[in-house]
């Protein structure tokens, strides 16, 4: 729960940031322990959604086609939007820039809510308020879709110096935005000897990314006939999922530009000396995409709804009903999206489809509840298809249903892989995002 000194700092470290003298910050916090409302209090139901990704942007526009009558605002502390999904066929300049990137303002006219181009400093759930640099927000329901955070201290403990080297200079790019064009540029200026990638342990954003951004970055040194390799270090003993498509892929398609080292874990990370220490070697490298251990947004630990292991210490991942997506310990929030762990009972993954199908799922709750209606949730899907070859291009998928076993009391997976790669799938690739972008944003 958010207190009057967390205000007073996150105020402060906000303005900061943006390189602001000692008096603006001292305003700037002032403003908000005074808790002056950013806007008037609701005067009906209002629904305030905090994250604009995949599942934020659905729960807003289809709380408004479930009823037009409800409040609905949008917070989102970046100006555009930028898709994680299809960002690694970008990598690879077989899509443009315009193609993954989308304007907030648009679904926000055309659907009837709200965007508000700020960030969220603390959450009072006592109060039901959401704060801003500008002021309080109040709510009646409160959806939290942050996405997720990186875990650096997984590596480093306590030493935020490495962790700043480790961020900016061999950027995760799991988080849209500048890490993507860094790494980017990255992969394009390579030159020679290994590059390497590390796969998270345990839950992360998008499972096959890392091995689909492997294939997409080979993709690159073998257009530009680079001497080097592509080298992903991975904790599991095998790639998971689409496994079989993924080894074909880099057998084949990429043999010898390809390193895949299972078993992986790591020890040390040194981003000076430029050495990974894991349970299968030490691995130097020329460049590096270091991908840390990940958790739940921010939003969720400010929120205090981050569930516990039975020792009481933190999981990193949100605490809530799988069916409903209500916070177990608060029914006013709904967490969507990749907070989500499987590790936690919940067998969802981080994908871009499943935090949109997740988003319409609760936007049937939150209506039904004002409504006054029966609750009967629905299950989300998930598709995710991967590319693994640039020349001709080509891809695999997954597609998962789910269903709920009452008597178990267990959401049960139902998932349907192709792993053999084809064109025609490469070009479904490009139509799932299409209508996926359209869902969201036309």
């Amino acid at each position: 729960m958010v207190t009057r000194r967390d205000l007073i700092k996150s105020a402060g470290v906000g303005a900061l940031a943006i390189g602001l003298s000692s008096k603006p910050v001292l305003a700037a916090a002032e403003r908000v322990v005074k808790m002056e409302a950013m806007l008037p209090p609701p005067k009906g139901n209002r629904v305030v959604v905090c994250g604009g990704g995949w599942g934020g942007l659905t729960v807003a526009k289809y709380l408004k086609k479930e009823d037009p009558n409800i409040e609905v605002i949008l917070i989102e502390k970046r100006p555009n939007f930028f898709s994680c999904p299809i960002s690694n066929e970008w990598l690879a300049d077989m899509v443009s820039l315009d193609f993954i990137s989308h304007d907030y303002n648009q679904p926000a006219a055309k659907y009837g809510y709200r965007f508000i181009n700020q960030a969220v400093i603390g959450i009072d759930r006592e109060k039901k308020r959401v704060y801003t640099p500008n002021g309080y927000i109040e709510y009646n329901y409160l959806v939290l879709a942050p996405g997720i955070r990186y875990n650096y201290a997984a590596w480093f403990k306590d030493d935020k110096e490495l962790a700043r080297i480790a961020k900016t200079k061999y950027p995760a790019a799991f988080i849209p935005g500048s890490e993507h064009l860094a790494l980017k540029r990255k992969i394009n200026e390579f030159e020679e000897g290994d590059f390497i990638i590390t796969v998270p342990p345990g839950a992360y954003r998008c499972p096959p990314a890392p091995y689909e951004r492997a294939c997409m970055i080979a993709e690159v040194f073998k257009r530009n006939k680079v001497k080097g390799r592509v080298i992903v270090l991975d904790p599991k003993g095998d790639i998971a999922p689409k496994g079989p498509g993924f080894r074909t892929a880099f057998e084949q398609v990429y043999l010898g530009i390809i390193e895949y080292v299972p078993n992986a874990t790591i020890k040390e990370v040194d981003p000076v000396k430029k050495v990974i220490k894991t349970t299968a070697g030490d691995f130097k490298f020329a460049d590096a995409n270091l991908v840390p251990p990940q958790q739940a947004g921010e939003l969720v630990w400010m929120a205090d709804l981050i569930a516990k292991n039975p020792e009481g210490a933190p999981t990193g991942w949100a605490d809530q009903d799988p069916l409903t997506f209500q916070a177990k310990a608060d029914p006013n929030v709904f967490l969507v999206g990749d907070v989500i762990s499987p590790a936690l009972g919940t067998p969802y993954p981080k994908s871009g489809h499943m935090a949109n199908s997740q988003g319409k799922v609760v936007a049937k709750v939150i209506a039904s509840r004002i409504a006054g209606k029966p609750i009967k949730p629905g299950m989300p899907e998930n598709v995710c298809y991967s590319m693994v070859n640039g020349t001709p291009q080509e891809a695999i998928v997954i597609s998962v249903t789910y269903r709920h076993d009452e008597k178990e009391n267990k959401i049960l997976p139902s998932p349907r892989t192709i792993n053999e790669r084809s064109q025609a799938l490469a070009k479904a690739t490009y139509e799932w995002a299409r209508a996926m972008y359209k869902d969201m944003f036309s």
